[in-house]
């Protein structure tokens, strides 16, 4: 089995925005597998459903951001899951929108959510798919940035990196980390 994790803050207050891409590739993922509900464990919420023949789990932790790990931890320890079939989607701002980069392994790179998850499990070796917000305007401030809504001149890139971004994760579970980095990075 997977675990699909994907970051946000809880709340319709955080709906749309930047920081919420996470919970926006799991939505689509929980989409096309034709099982829209969700359990309450985990400190969040999850779903179950298949990848192309393989079981997933996707889990939206209802935390906050900045404590996502413990929402992940539960999961993995209950599951008994190795690292390398645990996958965090998360925003990144210094990555353009319509870009995404997954890695294997690396430091949280400033995302809060991230650095929690890589505190909590111990250790660097989480594989993540940074989703691009970004850039963040020079008269805004990252955190307001992050917090922010899309604008509606975004909104085209939003769903086509959205839904590149669930592809990605697709080829992830099936095609392995090496071939997707290859692939989508």
């Amino acid at each position: 089995m997977k675990l699909l994790v994907g970051l946000g803050n809880p709340g319709r207050k955080y709906e749309g925005t930047r920081h919420n891409v996470g919970f926006d590739v799991l939505n689509l993922l929980a989409e096309r597998g034709g099982n829209p509900n969700r359990r309450q464990r985990f400190q969040g919420e999850t779903s179950q459903t298949t990848i192309r023949g393989t079981p997933a789990l996707l889990l939206w932790p209802l935390t906050w951001m900045n404590l996502s790990g413990g929402s992940v931890l539960a999961a993995r320890d209950f599951y008994k899951l190795d690292l390398t079939d645990i996958l965090v989607i998360c925003d990144d701002f210094q990555l353009p929108l319509n870009t995404i980069r997954m890695r294997l392994r690396g430091s949280a790179g400033g995302q809060k959510g991230l650095a929690d998850t890589i505190a909590r499990l111990s250790n660097t070796a989480i594989p993540r798919l940074r989703v691009g917000i970004g850039p963040v305007p020079k008269h805004q401030d990252p955190p307001s940035f992050v917090l922010g809504k899309f604008t509606k001149y975004e909104q085209s890139d939003l769903n086509e990196t959205i839904h590149r971004a669930a592809d990605a994760v697709e080829s992830w579970v099936t095609l392995g980390i090496e071939t997707t980095m290859n692939r989508y990075n």
